[in-house]
């Protein structure tokens, strides 16, 4: 049996990291007794994946527009919108 050692994505840590069922897409989903949270290594839909928020962000100060961040991503373009929104009512 080969065991594949996952860490987790919020905290790093890799020993209390146990399976939790399967996500949506059927992927495997983790759990981390650590900090209580669960995650996955891989996702289905694209927006959910780690840094997407942040890249969205990144574009729209670089002067990119809302379709063409949404067309590049590869995400829909309400996503967009609402990231921008929150980010809006960060700063």
């Amino acid at each position: 049996m080969v065991t594949i050692e996952v860490a987790c994505r919020h905290c790093n840590e890799t020993k209390p990291v146990r399976k939790h069922g399967k996500g949506r897409g059927g992927y495997p989903r983790y759990y981390c007794n650590d900090c209580k949270r669960t995650f996955q290594l891989s996702y289905l839909y694209r927006a959910h994946q780690p840094g997407m928020k942040e890249k969205i962000i990144e574009m729209a100060s670089q002067g990119a527009g809302i379709r063409h961040t949404s067309r590049t991503l590869k995400v829909g373009l309400n996503t967009v919108m609402r990231y921008l929104k929150t980010a809006e009512g960060i700063n």
